[in-house]
């Protein structure tokens, strides 16, 4: 399908309120097919919702219309919408006495609550694995776990400028156009870009700036305050399908990406990713990824989780539908994956989030690290406190630290562990309830510390009165104590004292 043939955004408005009317929301959605059958669709099975809409009402014939890509009569399609203009504008399309919708459009619900409608591919909402099989290489898919992931874990500070690279169905772009007075949208495939025009207009957003081209190209030297990409970083031999593959050998593109970022940001942006990364024979993924990271730049990189070659190419084949192909093919492929993966001795890929702040540090902070456990999203405040953080530590040394005055971190909990019975545990565990959700062993020093915390003393004090109740020499403590410190304040159980 081309471009030109994709709906119009002409009478968007009106298509809007007709969905907005009729509760077409996530909200709706959720009470119409109950949870057993919403959580269903999210896996790309349709059988319940297909039973929950055998009803003639608007919400009924909306669902089936647009999410399950089912033709509805000529009449329903009428009642629920503004049918002539839908037509115009071909959102929906005529098959003989029955509509049929021309793309899929999914609810999504805003941070804040707004009703937002996503705009993508029909059979392509989904994203993941499963989610474009059999689909042609420049479909465009919707929201899938990526999309949710990314949007949940970015900084939403209010900025001048917002770059969404490689926008997909233009989820970031939405988000960013919150909290961005300007928001720039790129993609290699130009009918993303018009699918990122389609989802912007019908949740009622502002015009992003669309611009075509691979990574940075199509922006030039311009700079930004937050640029976000959820990137086609699938490490595949080729380039078959334009949504996921990259194009470039191993995991260049998001190497290439990273390490571009630092000359388009803006001093103190950020610059936020998704990515694949390999995990090659004789070198540590963490060096190798902090190399990534661009001069003048802060950096954290959290591996979320790591499969085998074989896993990952199974995966990525069944995604592409390779599974469903004549065995002798899908074979050959698979075959293809794998020489590819021994020819750059690769033994594993790792997936995760990559975030940038623009310094400008000639000491810059870069940390890597493997996170698989489960985290609190939205999580961008924790990731803009991270970075605070290490901002402040950067700029005190030990005797500043003492001087300073601290807070125990909000839903931060202490754990005595040891055998029922004994007088002392055996060790102390400070575990938090928000964001990352550490947890951390401490000594009695560091548990009488922390719970000492309240912003009255400051850290020195803090530690002369432990010295004199555990009748040791407070010199030696203070001397002792800062590393500690300065790990659980990076770590966030400890947060300095406003004013």
């Amino acid at each position: 399908m081309s471009t030109t043939s994709l709906p119009l955004p002409d009478h968007s408005p009106r298509l809007r309120e007709a969905l907005l009317a009729a509760a077409f929301t996530a909200d709706g959605l959720l009470e119409l097919l109950g949870a057993p059958a919403y959580a269903a669709l999210a896996r790309s099975e349709t059988v319940p919702a297909l039973r929950a809409t055998r009803g003639t009402g608007a919400l009924e014939t909306l669902t089936r219309l647009f999410l399950l890509q089912c033709a509805v009569p000529h009449e329903r399609a009428r009642a629920a919408l503004p049918l002539e203009e839908c037509l115009a504008d071909g959102w929906v399309v005529r098959d003989g006495d029955e509509v049929r919708a021309a793309v899929d459009i999914r609810p999504y619900g805003g941070p804040e609550g707004q009703d937002w409608f996503i705009v993508s591919d029909l059979g392509c909402a989904v994203g993941g694995a499963g989610g474009a099989s059999g689909q042609g290489e420049g479909v465009v898919l919707g929201v899938g776990g990526a999309s949710t992931t990314l949007a949940g874990i970015t900084v939403r500070t209010p900025v001048a400028s917002a770059l969404d690279l490689g926008t997909g169905s233009g989820i970031q772009a939405l988000h960013a156009a919150q909290h961005a007075t300007r928001v720039t949208a790129t993609d290699l495939n130009p009918r993303a870009l018009h699918f990122t025009r389609l989802t912007l207009a019908l949740s009622g957003a502002r015009e992003a700036d669309l611009r075509e081209g691979s990574l940075f190209e199509p922006v030039g030297s311009d700079r930004y305050d937050l640029i976000v990409s959820n990137p086609p970083f699938v490490i595949s031999p080729g380039a078959r399908l334009t949504y996921r593959d990259g194009g470039m050998g191993g995991d260049d593109l998001c190497r290439s990406l990273v390490s571009q970022a630092g000359d388009r940001l803006n001093d103190g942006g950020y610059a936020q990713f998704l990515a694949n990364w390999q995990h090659v024979e004789g070198e540590d993924w963490q060096e190798r990824l902090r190399s990534w990271v661009p001069r003048g730049c802060d950096a954290w990189i959290v591996q979320r989780e790591v499969q085998d070659v074989t896993q990952y190419a199974e995966l990525w084949l069944r995604d592409s539908g390779d599974h469903r192909a004549d065995p002798v093919q899908y074979a050959a492929r698979y075959d293809a994956w794998l020489d590819e993966f021994e020819a750059r001795k690769t033994k594993a890929i790792g997936f995760g989030w990559i975030t940038l702040r623009k310094s400008g540090s000639e000491s810059p902070s870069i940390l890597t690290e493997e996170w698989p456990h489960p985290v609190e999203q939205p999580l961008g405040d924790s990731v803009r406190a991270h970075f605070d953080r290490q901002e402040y530590l950067r700029a005190r040394d030990d005797a500043a630290l003492l001087a300073d005055h601290f807070v125990l971190a909000a839903e931060v909990m202490q754990e005595q562990v040891g055998l029922p019975g004994a007088e002392d545990p055996e060790h102390v565990v400070l575990r938090q309830n928000r964001g990352m959700r550490r947890a951390t062993k401490v000594d009695t020093v560091g548990a009488g510390f922390a719970g000492a915390c309240d912003g009255s003393l400051s850290a020195g004090q803090i530690l002369d009165a432990i010295a004199q109740l555990l009748g040791e020499d407070p010199v030696r403590l203070r001397d002792r104590t800062p590393q500690a410190l300065r790990l659980l304040v990076e770590e966030g159980f400890l947060e300095p004292a406003a004013g």
